[in-house]
């Protein structure tokens, strides 16, 4: 449709999901104030690195932002007095970069504007939420009969996503919400596959997948229509927030999270696995599982965001996915997530780390065994559960579902070769993004041993017994005996003659023989160099020698 067919400005083609890194390099005082100079990396290519100098100020303006989500921030205190003393000014950047390490592990403030821009104000200058109300806007002027009635602020995880609160005048009761994007860096469809992909979705019936009211896409971003649910996503529910509310606040720290009850844990999960099920034999990439794309409507679970993978967005696991070479595929993606929705199910709370080896007690063991089955070290290193498999363990193969209506979704065969090929796009991207991470690992490893206090202590001893070595001490010991061999005369093209009383510089040494390795240092006698005492042999004259006179020392016959 017109109104999305002008590419949007600022759109910039970056995986905002790649995590940035801050090193603060140096600080550099001016007049009353002290700048620090942080280099950012993207990912783990030295490569794609730059500079950034932010005052303390700057810090403390990022921090008072970051206060809504809730969590304890390292952020060292203010000095009025003594802020330019050199040894002040070495504590504080040391406290800098706690904090930065800080915010830039966190899963859900490395991922938000704020701290995007504190970091790379380039790539995030844009005002996104401007050009989704100019988008919108079009929108509405194009089709009449939809209503803004609010714009719903930040309450995703995504920079480049805004949602507004709409209504159809022709339903006015009815609340539904409008979602615009800008296409992500792993959209693969030509623009004519994705525009007919994104209309299929609107004929799409299954009980476990929230139907899509409307959906277009433009050159370079995409709108999507669907009811609106007043109780909000599973985590809304688990974490007892507000929908509306922003998702850093939401979701950074929330108070009164508490676990689902065995019974919904079991029925929740099986119809997520129907449903992954019914993607994965469709041969429909999705990858996009998580607890706040899951809506609950009369004790049905449903998924959102169905759309994301052929609108190129990476997953909202995918910090975490990058670090496993062995969850390769869309399918494993799937299985991945489904373990931490589970875990979240079951505990509240999303896990504080994966793997995940060690759980908090629960009268529930059958749930940490599948939960073992995804999450532990050991199957992160070799590879996800099937669907299939997940479906016949104890936790949900008897669990009955109540609809049994035949699911509608036929993907013509010129759309499900172009879905395959742009799902083998992604699943490269992805795998060659594990190999760099995996490779980098190794180096650090590797510099980090190379580096340790032990490693330069058995370095130390190594050099004392080198220079101990007989043939490094120049102690006086004997060289070994040579062979004989006429000396190789210099090459006489290009080489000045010595002058009068110029010594010729002794001849090199006769070539090693094949197979003998590299030659050794010449041996030292008595300090004088081998070459020398070659030279001095040869210059030998039997006519300099002057003549001595013998004593008869016999003992005379008596």
């Amino acid at each position: 449709m017109a109104f999305l067919e002008k590419p949007s400005p600022g759109r910039v083609l970056l995986d905002d999901t790649v995590a940035l890194t801050a090193l603060i390099e140096a600080s550099q005082n001016l007049h009353s104030h002290t700048e620090y100079i942080i280099r950012v990396q993207r990912g783990v290519s030295v490569e794609n690195s730059w500079q950034v100098i932010r005052r303390y100020s700057d810090f403390d303006m990022l921090n008072t932002s970051l206060l809504v989500s809730g969590i304890s921030l390292p952020l060292p205190p203010k000095k009025l007095l003594g802020n330019m003393d050199r040894e002040f000014i070495a504590e504080r950047q040391r406290g800098l970069q706690a904090y930065l390490d800080f915010i830039t592990q966190h899963h859900i403030l490395a991922t938000c504007e704020l701290v995007k821009k504190f970091l790379d104000t380039n790539n995030y200058s844009a005002n996104y939420t401007e050009i989704a109300l100019q988008q919108v806007s079009m929108f509405f002027r194009s089709d009449l009969k939809w209503e803004v009635l609010e714009p719903l602020k930040d309450i995703g995880w995504r920079i480049r996503k805004k949602y507004f609160l709409i209504k159809n005048k022709e339903q006015p009761k009815e609340r539904q919400v409008l979602s615009w994007v800008d296409l992500g860096p792993d959209k693969f469809l030509s623009d004519k596959d994705l525009q007919s992909t994104m209309k299929l979705l609107t004929s799409l019936s299954n009980p476990y997948i929230h139907p899509v009211t409307f959906a277009s896409t433009g050159e370079s971003s995409a709108l999507v229509i669907r009811m609106f649910n007043e109780k909000g996503s599973l985590r809304d529910q688990i974490s007892k927030v507000k929908p509306k509310e922003a998702f850093m606040k939401k979701y950074s720290n929330p108070k009164k999270t508490h676990g689902l009850e065995l019974q919904h844990i079991r029925m929740y999960g099986r119809q997520i696995l129907e449903v992954l099920k019914f993607l994965h034999d469709k041969g429909f990439p999705y990858g996009h599982l998580h607890a706040s794309n899951v809506v609950i409507e009369d004790s049905t679970c449903k998924l959102l965001d169905i759309e994301n993978s052929l609108l190129g967005l990476p997953s909202y696991y995918r910090p975490y996915i990058t670090q496993f070479r062995k969850i390769n595929t869309t399918e494993s993606i799937d299985v991945y997530s489904f373990g931490h929705l589970l875990y979240e199910m079951t505990y509240g709370r999303p896990p504080d780390a994966v793997p995940v080896d060690q759980y908090p007690p629960i009268p529930y063991t059958s749930v940490v065994s599948v939960l073992q089955s995804i999450l532990s070290t050991e199957a992160c290193k070799t590879g996800m559960p099937t669907v299939a498999q997940l479906m016949q363990t104890s936790l949900f193969s008897d669990v009955l579902l109540s609809h049994s209506e035949k699911l509608q979704f036929k993907i013509p065969a010129k759309l499900r070769d172009a879905l395959k090929t742009a799902k083998e796009s992604l699943e490269k991207r992805l795998q060659e993004e594990q190999k760099m991470n995996h490779q980098y690992r190794r180096l650090t490893r590797a510099q980090s041993h190379h580096g340790s206090e032990e490693e330069k202590k058995k370095r130390k001893i190594l050099a004392r017994k080198v220079e101990n070595s007989p043939l490094m001490s120049g102690s006086g010991a004997s060289s070994p005996p040579t062979s004989p061999s006429s000396p190789t005369p210099p090459p006489t093209t290009g080489v000045t003659p010595p002058s009068p009383g110029q010594s010729l510089a002794p001849p090199p040494p006769p070539p090693p023989p094949p197979g003998s390795g590299p030659p050794l240092p010449p041996p030292h006698v008595n300090g004088v160099a081998r070459g020398a005492l070659l030279s001095s042999i040869t210059s030998f004259s039997k006519g300099k020698l002057k003549k001595t006179e013998t004593v008869d020392r016999s003992i005379p016959h008596i």
